[in-house]
């Protein structure tokens, strides 16, 4: 019988990958693995899975697909999103700010930044598939008159074709930022000053590999506490800074932190490990950074065991990578 597709419901695959899927099933009816393996990685690396069913086979996407909605295009991966990193940064920072579900907070952080900020900024907002009642509001955003000459751009937003989850924003965001340091901030954070020139100050120093309002300590890399300014072993992501060319060469984040919960703990300790064998990098916890904090959504939009089992599942990717990498801790560095 003749090798037959059965298309995905959702979005249909182009006819290159089609092709290659049926010349795929034919190597496998023949006995032929080491071609149909070859023809598999093909089409993975094209952005589809190929699900054996019998002597006929389904395609589906690994990942959502990218479309039109009028005008926007809406990305279905943070690779899909067109990358700014080898071109050279024109800012000093870009300050990441993630849209979902809260636009009241969104426009808070957005008024503390145009407020206060005075170095030269770019702001992207990563709207990812965002609750109607957001993408209304950034439908506002996007129509607002720029201001010239302002100290901080008007918002540049992103948008996405479905929930990709923290850490894919992120990705999307760093992707597309033109500032020499990368500024997240939540959208609990409201400015009441410039919090983005100290962080850009604290990041000129080359020992500094990320710096925030907040720090966290920890004497076994299994419990992490609160710690007062200076050297600490992690930044909290309410507010973490990194540089963009560190993005580039340590990145992507692990996009399975699709929620936020200690994804900042694992990239604080990528962006430090200089290798076990020297000395780590410093993250810094600044003091008296102009911000206040306000209800974070992210944590008590969910119960309290929904929280535990997102958070557990993403502090055993800590310990996968880190685990036993006490050489990374404040307290063993003699700082």
């Amino acid at each position: 019988m003749e090798p037959r597709a059965e298309r995905p419901s959702a979005t249909e695959a182009p006819d290159p990958v089609v092709d290659l899927a049926t010349q795929r099933a034919e190597a496998r009816a023949g006995r032929d693995f080491e071609t149909a393996d070859r023809l598999r990685a093909e089409i993975e690396a094209a952005g589809w899975k190929v699900v054996d069913v019998g002597t006929d086979f389904r395609l589906e996407p690994t990942h959502p697909p990218d479309h039109d909605d009028g005008a926007r295009r809406r990305y279905g991966a943070s690779a899909s999103v067109p990358s700014r990193l080898a071109e050279a940064a024109t800012f000093p920072a870009t300050v990441l700010l993630l849209a979902t579900d809260w636009p009241a907070d969104l426009a808070r952080a957005l008024t503390g930044l145009r407020d206060h900020v005075t170095a030269s900024s770019q702001v992207i907002v990563v709207a990812d598939d965002p609750s109607d009642e957001q993408t209304a509001a950034l439908d506002a955003i996007e129509a607002e008159p720029s201001v010239e000459n302002a100290p901080v751009a008007a918002p540049e937003l992103v948008w996405t074709s479905a929930r990709l989850g923290t850490a894919a924003a992120i990705d999307i965001g760093a992707r597309m930022a033109l500032g020499s340091v990368v500024v997240v901030l939540d959208t609990s954070v409201e400015p009441t000053g410039d919090v983005v020139t100290p962080l850009v100050d604290a990041l000129a120093d080359p020992d500094v590999a990320v710096a925030g309002g907040w720090g966290i300590v920890s004497s076994d890399l299994r419990t992490f506490q609160d710690a007062p300014p200076g050297n600490v072993d992690a930044i909290e992501g309410y507010c973490i800074a990194f540089r963009r060319d560190d993005f580039a060469s340590r990145g992507p984040l692990d996009e399975r932190f699709r929620y936020y919960r200690n994804l900042d703990i694992w990239w604080s300790l990528v962006l430090r490990d200089e290798g076990e064998d020297e000395p780590p990098r410093r993250a810094v916890a600044l003091a008296d950074l102009p911000a206040a904090r306000h209800e974070h959504r992210g944590y008590t939009s969910l119960t309290p065991d929904e929280r535990d089992r997102q958070s557990k599942r993403n502090f055993y990717r800590i310990i996968d990578r880190f685990g036993s990498r006490r050489d990374l801790l404040v307290v063993n560095a003699g700082r």
